[in-house]
């Protein structure tokens, strides 16, 4: 079936994303259903982590966050019947890309979706949502009263991760790249109980002249920052202009205004830890998580644990608790061009091909 695949080992400024008809290697088990895709957010393909696993691969699907229609199941699948609606994430070593009309997905890749959400929400939100309960719940153990910041706010993920602690009764800080964005995160209100800012302090790093470390410092009265949720670090000092727009913190920022017993919640996957850093974290207690949303299909140990948290996903975004910041829907002959974009990062909203 005709598909959107990325091209493996070619150069970083040959990226190339082809349609393509390509026929799955396996055939479905009994416990599979073939899913009609209606829409299929475009996220970054991980071509380091692809290539380290399945050396062999020569194209990555494109297109893995799904939302649609079941229109057949296995004679032992037990989750779904015909005709139910359904949200999941295809694997990381699927053969079919989740930009054409129907998949064959193991069912415990998907979850039911929630009637009064829509299908671009659905697709939109399900692999953030999934970050986000991962950062906040699996690896720093959130609980009321706690402080998290979370940096880029303003982002997809971001966003959620602001929603998602305040209402589990955090103080929430966070950092805004933008004059826009820091406007929009002071307008944040949650749409049941009380109307409240939904951020205490948004520190905008575009202004040039902002200390994070002090300004987190001074919020907190000299404590620190229970969790921090990084969008990325400088690793050291450089006058390189490239990395100066992206207006992100220093490691030592972050080591410096965590706060005893503080957890660093970190997506840099090549992040480096001098003797010093260590040893500073070390005097405060303070630990250091790394986020992989892969994780979770990269091993069956607990798929259960995985399949409530996108169910429960998807019960905050019917609720309302989390309004995830999507731009308008893609058409599927402009997923190409879009999906370039998002692979290059060019891209502050999550965008979702409507089938």
């Amino acid at each position: 079936m005709k598909g959107l695949y990325y091209q493996l080992g070619t150069p970083q400024d040959e990226e190339k994303f082809v349609f393509q008809e390509k026929e799955p290697v396996s055939s479905p088990s009994d416990y599979h259903v073939r899913l009609q895709v209606k829409t299929c957010a475009l996220s970054p393909v991980n071509t380091k982590l692809i290539s380290k696993l399945y050396p062999e691969k020569e194209f990555a699907a494109v297109g893995r966050e799904v939302a649609g229609v079941i229109l057949e199941v296995g004679p032992k699948v037990s989750f779904f019947q015909p005709d139910d609606e359904a949200i999941g994430i295809l694997p990381l070593d699927c053969e079919e890309s989740g930009l054409c009309e129907a998949v064959w997905v193991h069912e415990h890749h998907l979850v039911h979706k929630p009637e009064k959400v829509s299908w671009v929400e659905a697709a939109g939100t399900i692999r953030d949502g999934l970050c986000v309960y991962t950062a906040l719940h699996t690896l720093a153990h959130l609980t009321p009263g706690k402080s998290v910041l979370v940096l880029d706010g303003a982002s997809p993920f971001g966003t959620l991760a602001v929603q998602l602690s305040h209402h589990r009764g955090a103080t929430v800080f966070c950092t805004a790249r933008s004059e826009e964005d820091r406007q929009y995160l002071e307008k944040l209100r949650p749409t049941v109980g009380i109307r409240q800012p939904v951020v205490a302090c948004v520190i905008d790093l575009s202004k040039g002249n902002v200390d994070l470390a002090e300004k987190c410092l001074e919020e907190t009265g000299g404590l620190g920052v229970d969790i921090v949720i990084d969008a990325g670090v400088i690793l050291y000092n450089t006058e390189d202009p490239v990395i100066k727009p992206q207006l992100l913190p220093h490691k030592h920022d972050i080591i410096t205004l965590l706060s005893a017993g503080g957890h660093w919640v970190t997506r840099e996957e090549q992040l480096q830890l001098d003797p010093p850093d260590s040893h500073n974290l070390f005097l405060k207690g303070a630990s250091l998580s790394f986020l992989n949303e892969e994780v979770w299909n990269l091993s069956n140990a607990q798929q259960g644990k995985y399949l409530h948290i996108l169910k429960d996903v998807m019960d905050k975004l019917a609720s309302g608790i989390f309004r995830p910041q999507l731009d308008e829907p893609v058409p599927l002959y402009e997923a190409k061009v879009f999906m370039a974009m998002v692979q290059r990062n060019e891209m502050r909203k999550q965008q979702v091909v409507q089938l």
